[in-house]
Order: C-alpha cells, then structure tokens, then sequence
C-alpha cells in the first residue's frame, strides 16, 4: 500500500508585483492499492438507540439492517454492540466473528423502551471499539432517532474527541426527523466519519451497506496531512484548513514538535480521494518558480503493522511573473465551491436561528447557485426548495432542515433524498 499525494494551487501564478496575495492550495490524498497488499481485519462497534420511540418498524428495520452486516463481516473481524435508551448497555462485548448466528439472536432480542442518553452509548462504544483496535480498522456506527434528553451534548463531543485520539472513527446515523443535527454532525466530524440523514425506516439497510462499504475499502489509518511553509508564507489564522472531499469538514490545525504544522485525516480508504483545502497567505515574492511550501503525510498500515510511516515531501511551486495572467486549476476551483457551499449553508441557519428569515433565504439562494456551478444538481435543488419555502412565509420542517444540512457537506453519489 502507498499513498498517492498531489497537491495543487487554485492559481499557480503570482503577481511579483504585488505585497500579498492568497491562494487555496488543494491536496488530493488516497492510499493506492498495490498487487501484494493484504485485507486489514474490521473492528466495528454499532451504537444502536432502543429508546421507546424506536418501537416497531423502526427498531426491527435496524435490527435487521444490523444482522446484515454481521453476515458481510469475515473470521477474524470483530463487533461489539452497544444500546442505550436512558441508560447504556453492552448488548455484545467487542468479540472475534466465530459464532454469526448466535450474534444476531441476541440483537434480535432487543426491544424498544425508555428515553434516549447519547453520551451513555457513545462512552461505552468507544471503549469496547478501543479494545480491538490493535492492527485493525476502528469504526463505529452510532444511530439515533431523538434527542439526547437524558444527557449532555458536550459530553458527547468529549468522548468524540477522546475516539479520535484513540485512532477511532466516529460515524452517525440519524434516524427520522427528531434527531439534533447539530450534535450528530460535531460527533462525526470530531471522529473524522460521515453523518448520514435516514429519513424513512427501508434506507437504515442501504445506508449500513454504504457505510460498511466505506469501511471495508479503508487501507491505512492514523493519518496526518503536514504542512512546512517557505518564509513569508503562512495560513490563513480563521479555518485555515477544510476537508471538502468525501465530505466538507473543518479541520483543526495543530502544531507539530519540529515547528510544521499538521491536521489529522484519519482513516485512507484505497482508491478514494480525500480532498483537502488551505487557505494561504504569500507576502512578495522573487520573480521566478518558487517552492512556497512542502506537504507530507504520515500514517499507519495495519496490514504490515507499521506506525508513523512517513511519504516523501512534495513540494509546492508557484510562478511569480512581472507580467501577471491568472492560471486557474478547475478541480482546486471545484474543491473552492464545495466549501463555499458548506459555508454559506451554515450561515443561512446561523441567520434563520437569528429570525433573519430573509437573510437567510438569501444565502441559501446562493448556496443553490454555487451547487449548480459545481454541477450538484440534487443540492441545488433541496437548497433552492428551501430558500423558496422561506421567502413564501414558510417554515422549514425538520426534514427541510436535515436535508439542508446534508447536502450541504457532500455531493450526494445516489438516489437524491426525498
């Protein structure tokens, strides 16, 4: 297993004339698959809410969903399940597949009851998944249809943090429209997963699918994206760095030990791009080409059992010219629209919070038309659906909402939601 590293700038030409100038540097990383490479054993933990508004359908579609899954996991892969309501429970402790069926008797035997703590699940999950994570890759699938009524949200996002440290990644699930949008999305994007938006109770089986999909085709784990920036050239000091590809995620940046700078990509699945966006500062430069910074990544293979493997620098090169003309990259231009997209919906509900109704019409009309100019058209839609809902008097409904949200951080690859 390699990884593949192509970093590009939106415009690879600067004005030698001019005192600053910015530009986005995109990076596309993946792990490229290679003849001899082995499988890396899965080690999964599913979070399952059994509170009382889960009885009926849609407890026994997650169920069955659940045992699916069970039956794609191979000898030597382990699962733990854990289930709360208002309390936690460890239904399944983290344990190698040698017995599937006696797995899926005891999750059929479950029942619906009670409220909904979160955080209880969440703390539990983390630590069966942590059991097995030696040499393994480490998700969980945390699904919920309410409200954390019975715990503490930022509580939640602490284990999620503490998941990440362990190497462990964070997927959510939620499931209807009462779910807090706002707390899955800050639980997934902490543990560096995707949130899914499963509105009716048939998808819970496609949407385990897709993730499981997900986590078979993960290579190399532990990953850090590393930056070494050129004098007089630093990142922008507000969100500097994004992920805008599988799905948009702001990325924290932290401080290595040498002086660079890093943020943490998580796990690399084969053969599938994650796209990464800095924003960069370059004071005036001498005319000519011009190494302006190096990235790096550093990783582990769980199939050779190796840690803090390190690629080799590349360099980042820009030509200052006397005589300006602009060179625009079209896919760094496309990652630029993907967050813009993303950030434009997260004002649009920061301004409908606010009760600036109008406002927030406004951008989501914006949103709308910056998805169209990337070719999203099932974003566009939902977004300009939206957009048109509120200027008509309207209120949007949770699923209005929820299906805002989604499109905002992805370019949907399958059915459009409903």
């Amino acid at each position: 297993m390699r990884v593949s590293l192509q970093p590009a700038l939106n415009d690879s030409n600067l004005d030698a004339n001019q005192v600053n100038s910015q530009r986005q540097l995109g990076i596309s990383i993946s792990a490229i698959a290679e003849v001899q490479d082995r499988n890396v054993p899965l080690n999964l933990c599913l979070i399952l809410d059994h509170s009382g508004s889960m009885n009926g359908r849609p407890l026994e579609t997650v169920k069955n969903a659940a045992n699916r899954l069970v039956d794609r996991l191979s000898p030597g892969d382990r699962l733990s399940v854990v289930v709360f309501n208002h309390r936690a429970k460890v239904l399944i402790p983290s344990q190698s597949i040698e017995d599937p069926e006696k797995i899926k008797q005891q999750i059929n035997r479950l029942a619906a009851d009670g409220g909904t703590s979160i955080d209880e699940g969440l703390r539990l999950g983390i630590e069966e998944l942590a059991k097995g994570k030696k040499d393994s890759v480490s998700q969980a699938f945390l699904l919920t249809d309410g409200e954390n009524e019975h715990g503490d949200n930022n509580r939640c996002l602490k284990f999620a943090q503490l998941a990440a440290s362990y190497n462990l990644t964070l997927n959510t699930l939620g499931f209807g429209d009462n779910w807090n949008q706002d707390v899955l999305e800050k639980i997934a994007d902490a543990g560096l997963g995707t949130l899914s938006y499963i509105q009716k109770p048939d998808r819970v089986v496609d949407e385990f699918s897709r993730l499981f999909s997900r986590v078979q085709a993960v290579a190399l784990t532990n990953a850090y994206l590393i930056f070494s920036l050129m004098p007089n050239i630093r990142l922008a000091e507000l969100k500097p760095v994004a992920q805008v590809s599988p799905d948009t995620i702001e990325l924290p940046l932290q401080q290595e030990p040498d002086g660079r700078f890093s943020v943490r990509l998580g796990d690399l699945m084969k053969d599938a791009e994650r796209v990464i966006l800095a924003n960069i500062y370059l004071g005036q430069l001498p005319p000519g080409k011009q190494a302006i910074a190096n990235v790096q990544v550093r990783y582990d293979d769980p199939a050779t059992n190796e840690t803090s493997i390190f690629t080799p620098n590349i360099p980042v090169y820009a030509n200052i010219v006397g005589d300006y003309q602009p060179n625009p990259n079209p896919q760094v231009q496309q990652s630029i629209l993907a967050l813009a997209k993303y950030r434009q919906t997260q004002l649009a509900e920061t301004k409908l919070q606010q009760g600036d109704r109008t406002g927030a019409a406004t951008m989501l009309q914006t949103a709308a038309k910056t998805a169209l100019q990337m070719g999203d058209t099932s974003a566009a839609t939902v977004l300009q659906t939206s957009a048109t809902q509120l200027q008509s008097g309207g209120d949007l409904s949770e699923s209005d909402r929820k299906k805002t949200r989604i499109v905002s951080k992805t370019v949907l690859q399958d059915t459009p939601l409903q």
